[in-house]
Parts: structure tokens; C-alpha cells; sequence
């Protein structure tokens, strides 16, 4: 079982990268650069910004890497698709919260914990598919993991709200 949890960490480590560095680099101008969607309300928001996007996807990539020096089986190609999938992933939960009305931080339970990491998984898929058993496991341990990486950042004073 501590195999399974560690291959997963591993295997996925990037993508959390991805989606949590740019708590710390973000900032500057917004993806959707202010321009509301079809409905009148914005594509994003302004907290998705391009510093923000590109930090975590040069740091998903680079923690790629160093994995694929560490381990044989891992590719710098893995390492770039999970941290773009999650980025965009991202994305698309941002997304998803402006279409129902939801402010920029405000709680989504489920979508907020494994939205970048499902786009991620996918994104693998054509450079190292992922078992379903490893799948579940990813998924799994995200959740919780997920949840105490946001409340440590919001002790820290890196969010404004614990989630």
C-alpha cells in the first residue's frame, strides 16, 4: 500500500506543482485580461493570471525533469503534460465557478480538490497512461492532501481563505 501511495506521489508530483505555485508567483495581469463571457460574467477572473499560469507550468516542468534524472521510467515529456493539464485544469474550474456565480476563491467542494489533476491524469495519457488502480489512488490521495497544502497556505498568509 505505502508503494502504491509513493508511485502516485511521484507519478503526479508535477501537477502538484503546477497548481500550487502560482499561490506564490502569481499576480499581474489576468488571463482573460478583465473580458466577461456570453453570460456578463468574467471568463476567469482576475486572480488566474499569466505569471501565474507560466510559473506553474516552468516549475510542474522543471520538478518533470528532476524526476526524469531520479527515475528511469519518468520523461521530461510526463512531466510538462501533467503540469499543463493541470494548469488548465485549473482554468477550468475557474471557469466553471464564474458560470455559476461563484467569486474568485469561493468554495467548490470536489471540483476545487481534483479538477487539475483529472485534466493532468489525461493530459498523461499518451506519454505514460496511468492504471486505473493508480488513477484512483491519485485521486484519493489528492483530496486530503489538497486540503491541507490550502489550509497551510492560508496559516501562512499565501491565501485569504483556508480552501
Amino acid at each position: 500500500m505505502l508503494d502504491m501511495i509513493f508511485e502516485s506521489l511521484i507519478f503526479i508530483f508535477p501537477a502538484y506543482c503546477a497548481n500550487s505555485i502560482p499561490v506564490v508567483l502569481g499576480g499581474g495581469r489576468s488571463l482573460d485580461f478583465g473580458r466577461k463571457f456570453i453570460d456578463g460574467r468574467p471568463l476567469f477572473g482576475s486572480h488566474k493570471t499569466f505569471r501565474g499560469f507560466f510559473a506553474g507550468l516552468c516549475v510542474g516542468t522543471i520538478v518533470g525533469i528532476g524526476e526524469s534524472i531520479v527515475f528511469d521510467w519518468y520523461t521530461p515529456l510526463l512531466g510538462f503534460l501533467l503540469s499543463l493539464g493541470a494548469v488548465l485544469g485549473d482554468l477550468g474550474g475557474a471557469f466553471a465557478k464564474r458560470r455559476l456565480g461563484l467569486a474568485p476563491g469561493a468554495f467548490f467542494p470536489v471540483v476545487d480538490q481534483i479538477d487539475f489533476v483529472l485534466l493532468a491524469l489525461v493530459f498523461s495519457i499518451p506519454v505514460a497512461a496511468p492504471t486505473l488502480i493508480l488513477t484512483l489512488h491519485i485521486i484519493a490521495i489528492t483530496i486530503p492532501i489538497h486540503i491541507l497544502t490550502n489550509l497551510l497556505a492560508y496559516l501562512v498568509k499565501l491565501k485569504k481563505k483556508p480552501w
